[in-house]
């Protein structure tokens, strides 16, 4: 298994050390596994669409807009 440092704030390492029984590698392994298979699910679905970048800023600008109205 290859290993790699994680640089977190003093602040989050102190609320860390509180749970000392937490092995925090396992939470960010899990962490990183999810976001990936995120990640490979989101290529796959843009794999299947056929949208110009035209399309797809029409698109953005309707979400913005209906945001906008929202707030």
């Amino acid at each position: 298994m290859t290993n790699i440092t994680l640089t977190v704030p003093e602040a989050l390492y102190g609320r860390m050390q509180k749970y000392n029984e937490i092995k925090w590698s396992v939470v960010v392994r899990g962490t990183i596994e999810d976001k990936l298979s995120d990640l490979e699910r989101m290529d796959k679905l843009a794999a299947k669409v056929n949208l110009t970048q035209e399309d797809a800023d029409e698109v953005a600008n309707l979400i913005k807009a209906e945001i906008a109205r929202e707030l």
